[in-house]
């Protein structure tokens, strides 16, 4: 146990140190993490390391899945829809079939029902690898939303898929009709028990009287309950975290309390960040043991069903998505969508964007290793070697040409945002307008006389007077006193801190009292930065 936790500790030191690289050379940092695990695999004390799938679909998937679930924007999630449902559901049906005829033809002794598990297995794309290459390339935002909201439903679908596949395999019967109902009955159920437990943890965080601490702890709690009672009435875990997750994310601001939001984006941040990075670099560390367990199929062989299995992936998803822009202009003439034309550049973005990560992997390692009556599965260690193969192409040559991709092509928004400053400018006049509209309503009922409060109307006033010139012209005069102000006031803050620091040292001074203005402080110094 010891030697364990040993490795783990040099793992995330090697984690970190990987991170710090990738941001040296503005690479997506699962990358970096990818071929740094492939490189840590050959060192000897490395080696015993195992990634199996009970650690990630239990673990480490819940917690991803939530998390994804609570940062997407629910309204952008909604507007992208139809071409969201697009992606995860049609779009992983249909590679799944293709890669089964694929496989089928290029594989000497594989047969539809295999095919189609490996078709399962591989048709999920990674979301974390291509939505922070995408943010880092500054893609236009309803790229990066469709992107994110993909990736919330089609690890689902895939698993789904799988499920039935595995099924057919193992007993060699499949049918259709039973399929297509248990697929229904998978996907309402799943979503239903997710929604249910959502609510009782609402009302949980509503109405009993919860510490942050405790808040944040049954943040962690909520998306494995989620999970696991999906799966012990066998249906979907991953759509349960999924629908619970955007049911939880809608009602943030009545869930948690102010001082629980501010603590819980440091934790979960910090808390998916080791996750994510583990996850990667597990998945460098199991080539060698993907090599040793394919057994009489040769390497070469291996690989380059590998690489063909790949590449046909890869033109699947972007013939798939092209045709997904020309069958939305045709529903246009009969339904109301939200872009008429989408073009074929942001289609050929999506398409390329199509990295496959962990939830394949993870697939893959939880095929058993026999059917019924102890035979072995047929190609369990090939399916383990493409997978492997498909994860690291994708990875590093979409990975690292989809910032190549999205600049050559330019790619403009479907729609012509308002830019983000003008944006912010426009909710700050707004809560200024407000907030002095209502401060003004007080001051009549008795307050004129509070210093405090006419010193704060004067201030919004100020202020109000910057924002409405700001929209007008963007005037430089005024931008530039605002600059000095936020740099004088960040130097005050800063003082303040030097001052606090002092009267730590003060016997009379209770120190938690001392952190507590530090961290209003610290809040302070967020606001102004953030409003530069």
């Amino acid at each position: 146990m010891q030697n364990i936790l040993v490795e783990y500790v040099y793992l995330i030191l090697i984690i970190l140190g990987l991170v710090v690289i990738a941001n040296k050379l503005g690479l997506a940092y699962p990358i970096v993490l990818l071929i740094g695990g492939l490189v840590v695999s050959t060192i000897p004390f490395f080696q015993n390391i195992t990634i199996t799938p009970e650690l990630v679909f239990l673990i480490f998937l819940p917690p991803l899945l939530y998390e994804a679930a609570w940062q997407i924007s629910w309204k952008e999630f909604w507007k992208w829809r139809r071409i969201i449902a697009g992606f995860a559901f049609p779009i992983v049906i249909i590679t799944s079939c293709l890669i089964a005829l694929i496989s089928t033809s290029l594989i000497p002794g594989f047969t539809l029902a295999i095919g189609f598990l490996l078709g399962g297995i591989i048709s999920p794309p990674d979301s974390i690898s291509a939505v922070t290459i995408m943010k880092q390339t500054k893609a236009p935002k309803s790229v990066v939303s469709i992107a994110e909201g993909e990736s919330l439903l089609n690890d689902a679908s895939s698993l789904i898929v799988f499920r039935f596949a595995l099924a057919a395999v193992i007993t060699g019967q499949f049918n259709f009709q039973e399929a297509t109902f248990s697929f229904v009955w998978v996907v309402i159920a799943g979503s239903l028990i997710g929604l249910a437990v959502g609510l009782v943890f609402y009302a949980i965080h509503r109405w009993l009287p919860l510490t942050p601490s405790i808040e944040i702890v049954l943040t962690f709690v909520t998306p494995y309950c989620m999970y696991y009672l999906a799966e012990h009435f066998h249906v979907s875990g991953v759509l349960a975290v999924v629908c619970g997750g955007l049911l939880l994310s809608s009602k943030r601001q009545g869930l948690l309390s102010y001082a629980s939001r501010i603590q819980g984006v440091n934790v979960w941040n910090s808390i998916v960040f080791i996750l994510n990075g583990l996850i990667f670099l597990l998945i460098g560390l199991q080539l060698p043991t993907i090599v040793n367990q394919l057994g009489d199929i040769g390497l070469k062989s291996a690989i380059l069903y590998g690489l063909l299995i790949s590449f046909a992936l890869i033109a699947t998803r972007v013939i798939i998505a092209l045709c997904t822009s020309g069958f939305t202009r045709i529903m246009s003439n009969f339904i109301e969508v939200t872009e008429v034309n989408p073009g074929w550049k942001i289609p050929i973005v999506l398409g390329w964007a199509g990295i496959r990560g962990v939830v394949s992997l993870a697939a893959a390692l939880s095929i058993p290793l026999y059917t019924i009556g102890e035979t072995p599965f047929p190609y369990r260690n090939l399916i383990l070697f493409i997978t492997f193969v498909v994860i690291l192409t994708t990875m590093i040559f979409n990975g690292l040409t989809l910032p190549w991709l999205i600049r050559k092509l330019n790619v403009e928004d479907f729609q012509t945002p308002v830019p983000i400053h003008r944006q912010e400018v426009m909710i700050q006049k707004k809560l200024a307008m407000e907030s002095l509209h209502y401060l003004e309503d007080r001051s009549k009922s008795g307050s004129r006389k509070n210093k405090h409060l006419k010193n704060l109307i004067s201030r919004l006033k100020t202020e109000l007077g910057y924002f409405e010139e700001e929209l007008k012209g963007m005037s430089g005069t005024l931008s530039g006193e605002r600059k000095e102000y936020g740099d004088v006031f960040l130097e005050l803050l800063q003082f303040q801190r030097d001052v606090l620091n002092r009267l730590n040292h003060d016997s009379g001074f209770d120190e938690e009292v001392i952190r507590k203005f530090h961290a209003l402080i610290d809040i302070e110094e967020f606001k102004t930065r953030e409003s530069d």
